[in-house]
């Protein structure tokens, strides 16, 4: 239907899909090495949000290295980086107990601040807008388009008012296209458009598998007696079992505010495991219900992050553009920290770009900025991760091994053993079959200190269009009964963190029904459903959550 109607254009020297972290900081970079050149260049951001940091979500504690290296004065210029680090903690939990564990290197956060990415990422919006980038939030890039030599053009943002039966409602628009001489993915974690280039042009090639994460976090306000502005808190052990990757982070905000969630690797075996379960079950752990008795909670959302570090990287760069941030996968498992990797990552992308543009941006084939991988390797960034690659795959061989090899790496060997241990393979074929795993009885949730799945997600702030089409694809609807519910417990209602995915009984017949309303926009089922039968592609721009803060 769409092929057939004429959409606009627009050409820009360099169009910037997300704005994260990374496709900002890339953004801010590009004028300023404009600017250093006496140059003018034109830089458009598209985000599919209906605001910039509608859909960010980290925990967070932010290394403010890159920050200061991209604009030195952020402080001067109100950078909301206000509530720096006074203290850190590392627990490890039994079902009743919590010990306190030497706070290994990779969690001493001196010199850092926790933060709402949220206002971090809207702050960085007003630098580079600033600077005269567009930004165009509310407008998701869904269509990667193509040279004829088969070089990336640019992309083309969604069509709006479309109904669900894929016919154009009285509110039709169509979606336009930008053209630009290099167009930069900052997507964030398991990028719809990402996917598509990686394989395109074979990017993994040469790389592993990645590994993926499930974050879901809540914020809290409770009694100021239980708030410790500063204090940052990571656990280990309980509620996981030995061979489960994950652990809880506990962040204490200013205004009597606590930040608290829960992440477990997407590589876990169990398929009746739930991650939004584990983190209430986790808030009933004696010592850290402490924090919570007494407060309520006011915000919700969950997010997929890349775990594969180093091993997993792509080929960062192609005919026509390049790969920065979460979608290629630059996380420092160890330090839970991704911020300041994500915006040296977009820098770096930045001036790899800048190096390839023409004068004009009418092109007719898209030039490689093979320089980015080059720039890559004799950065600093890739020291950090090349010194913790061998972290998070160690933790395939189960919690203790795991933690005495961590030991190691950061005391003895400090990041320089003599080689690199592999993943374990792909997340989505790590489930085993129900029949060899035991249920997991989670408690019934209080909706004081525990809740369920429906209530969390009202305070995601949703917004969908009710009639558009749903935007998690099934290739075959007959295998989430053949395959899925049969062989694996109809796993997808357990690790979506928003009840997005339900079995239900019609005329005498069970079948999947998919909420999509409820959707977070976390990834997960794109990543983990068993058969890879389940896409995630962008709904309608300006759908989702609306994190606020987060």
């Amino acid at each position: 239907m769409t092929e057939t109607i004429q959409r606009d254009s627009m050409q820009y020297d360099v169009v910037i899909v997300g704005a994260g972290p990374s496709g900002l900081s890339a953004a801010i970079k590009l004028k300023q090495l404009a600017e250093k050149a006496g140059r003018e260049i034109s830089v458009c951001v598209v985000e599919k949000g209906s605001e910039v940091g509608a859909h960010i979500l980290s925990g967070a504690v932010i290394d403010p290295k890159s920050l200061t290296e991209l604009l030195p004065d952020w402080k001067e210029q109100g950078a909301p980086l206000t509530r720096s680090v006074t203290e850190d903690k590392v627990l490890f939990l039994t079902a009743q107990k919590a010990h306190k564990l030497i706070t290994p290197p990779s969690f001493q956060n001196h010199g850092n601040y926790i933060i709402s990415l949220g206002q971090l990422t809207r702050w960085l919006a007003e630098q580079a807008e600033s600077l005269g980038v567009e930004i165009y939030p509310g407008f998701a890039a869904s269509e990667i388009l193509y040279h004829e030599d088969g070089s990336v053009k640019g992309i083309a943002t969604g069509d709006m008012g479309i109904g669900k039966d894929g016919q154009p409602t009285a509110n039709y628009q169509p979606g336009m296209e930008l053209w630009a001489q290099q167009t930069i993915f900052s997507e964030g974690c398991r990028g719809s458009l990402t996917k598509q280039v990686i394989k395109r042009f074979a990017l993994d090639r040469d790389s592993q598998p990645q590994t993926y994460g499930i974050g879901i976090k809540e914020i809290w306000e409770v009694p100021e007696a239980q708030c410790k502005p500063g204090l940052v808190i990571h656990t280990i052990g309980w509620p996981l079992d030995n061979q489960t990757y994950g652990g809880s982070f506990i962040y204490h905000l200013d205004n009597n505010q606590v930040a608290v969630g829960f992440v477990v690797g997407l590589d876990y075996q169990n398929p009746y495991l739930s991650p939004f379960e584990e983190l209430q079950r986790f808030k009933t752990h004696p010592e850290i219900r402490k924090t919570f008795e007494g407060g309520r909670r006011i915000a919700y959302g969950a997010r997929a992050l890349s775990e594969g570090g180093l091993q997993s990287l792509p080929k960062l760069s192609f005919k026509g553009g390049v790969l920065a941030g979460d979608c290629a996968g630059f996380l420092n498992v160890p330090r839970i920290k991704g911020i300041h990797t994500a915006m040296k990552s977009g820098m770096l992308a930045a001036e790899a770009v800048f190096g390839v543009l023409g004068e004009s941006v009418e092109i007719e084939s898209g030039k490689e900025a093979s320089g980015l991988n080059e720039l890559f390797k004799q950065s600093w960034l890739y020291r950090e991760l090349y010194e913790v690659r061998n972290i998070r795959p160690s933790f395939r061989y189960g919690l203790w091994p795991a933690m005495i090899y961590t030991a190691l790496e950061q005391y003895v060997f400090k990041g320089k053993a003599p080689w690199t241990l592999p993943h374990h393979g792909s997340d989505h074929s790590s489930l085993r079959k129900a029949a060899a795993c035991h249920p997991i009885d989670y408690p019934k949730p209080d909706n004081v200190l525990t809740f369920d799945r429906l209530s969390s997600v009202f305070l995601a702030n949703l917004s969908h269009e009710e009639n558009q089409p749903v935007h998690l694809k099934l290739a075959n609807f007959q295998l989430a009964l053949d395959v899925n519910k049969a062989d694996y417990a109809s796993p997808e209602t357990r690790y979506c963190p928003a009840a997005v995915y339900e079995i239900v009984e019609a005329e005498g017949k069970l079948a999947l029904q998919i909420n999509a309303q409820n959707c977070v926009h976390c990834k997960t089922c794109d990543i983990k459903d068993p058969t890879q039968n389940i896409t995630w592609v962008c709904p309608e721009g300006g759908s989702g959550p609306n994190y606020g803060a987060m």
